[in-house]
């Protein structure tokens, strides 16, 4: 793999206290994972975090087990969790006990209006607990500050089909680092550098009620995992009404179209914006 120098926000830090792998366990951080660990990268992470929604697919959390498994990995990987995501959404409250977990569920207003209700889950559930647990490796205690000089090069599985979604940290003390457009990969390049090098693809991390599910991967639920598929009609069910009860004039639904998911039109065709493009920083479905 012919690795490219980085400029910018794509750059490696010259001199970074401590290296982090942020990872989704899906193609592209899976890819990372194995890249860094043979060194095509440079120097390795000194760990891995996984940040669990406890909402993830079955096969995501298999995929989680053989890695853990491995003996080869030059760096731990390390599971950090706020809670149920999914019961958050269903108690309709926030892992701080706040008002309500924002799943950007679709909403159809009283007058037959679509729109789509705030996100929140990928801070409070993907960002908010990396954070935390970097700090707590630099020893820094809740509400102190990050002391100067200290950075963290946080190593995130963007491509460059996604380059959108990479962005600088909001955090001073945090640089954030994409190998794989420094490699100017795709994530195509991904699945056949995986397969290249006799690693099995993973599936796409989502929740299971993720509403940035299209309807081919609609599709392919319902035919092949009706575990998961009745668990997000489920998850449909019960937050009907909750959008009222979060301030808004209408109900939500997880499918796009606004109607059940169970008698959602599955064969409809998808919008031209990927799934993956509508995610963002890079913490879900990479």
């Amino acid at each position: 793999m012919n690795v490219i120098a980085g400029t910018g926000i794509f750059a490696p830090h010259p001199h970074p206290t401590l290296r982090v792998l942020s990872l989704g366990l899906g193609v592209q951080s899976t890819t990372l994972l194995f890249m860094a660990a043979d060194g095509l990268f440079g120097p390795p992470p000194d760990v891995a975090f996984f940040a669990d929604t406890q909402a993830e697919p079955k096969a995501v959390y298999d995929h989680l087990l053989r890695l853990r498994g491995l003996n080869s990995l030059p760096f731990p990987i390390r599971v950090l969790t706020r809670g149920s995501l999914r019961q958050s959404v269903i108690d309709s409250r926030n892992p701080t006990g706040g008002r309500f977990a924002a799943v950007p569920f679709f909403v159809k207003a009283e007058d037959g209006k679509h729109g789509r209700g705030p996100r929140q889950c990928t801070k409070e559930f993907k960002l908010e607990p990396l954070w935390s647990e970097i700090r707590a490796e630099l020893g820094v205690k809740p509400g102190a500050r990050v002391p100067k000089g200290i950075v963290v090069e946080t190593w995130v599985g963007i491509t460059t089909d996604e380059v959108t979604r990479a962005a600088a940290s909001r955090h001073r003390w945090e640089h954030k680092r994409h190998p794989l457009i420094e490699a100017n990969m795709s994530r195509g390049d991904c699945i056949e550098w995986l397969m290249q090098n006799g690693h099995a693809v993973p599936v796409r991390s989502r929740c299971v009620f993720c509403p940035f599910t299209h309807n081919a991967e609609w599709r392919r639920i319902k035919a092949d995992d009706p575990e998961q598929w009745a668990d997000a009609v489920e998850v449909d069910r019960a937050i009907r009404d909750g959008g009222k009860s979060r301030g808004m004039r209408g109900d939500q639904f997880v499918h796009r179209s606004c109607v059940p998911l169970e008698s959602a039109d599955l064969k409809a065709p998808d919008p031209r914006q990927s799934a993956m493009g509508e995610l963002c920083e890079g913490m879900c479905g990479v």
